[in-house]
């Protein structure tokens, strides 16, 4: 069962990885909504991980890093 509410360091951590999502897809080239089409999901909950409203999955995770060529470790570290 997830702790409710979260602790204040993951909130944190989102934040940071939504960063370092945005960072990159910036890096690359790429709009909200030509990430989202290239990882099967909507410019809007793109946007939500950006902005740390919600959390990818790591399935997630392993695409949209896959589509910006970018290891998996970069937009975690």
């Amino acid at each position: 069962m997830p702790i409710d509410p979260l602790p204040d360091w993951v909130l944190a951590r989102r934040r940071v990885i939504g960063d370092r999502i945005r960072e990159t897809r910036r890096h690359a080239g790429f709009s909200q909504v030509q990430l989202g089409e290239r990882v099967g999901l909507d410019h809007k909950t793109i946007h939500r991980y950006e902005t740390a409203q919600r959390a990818p999955s790591l399935t997630e995770l392993l695409l949209i890093a896959d589509a910006l060529r970018v290891p998996l470790a970069e937009l975690v570290r």
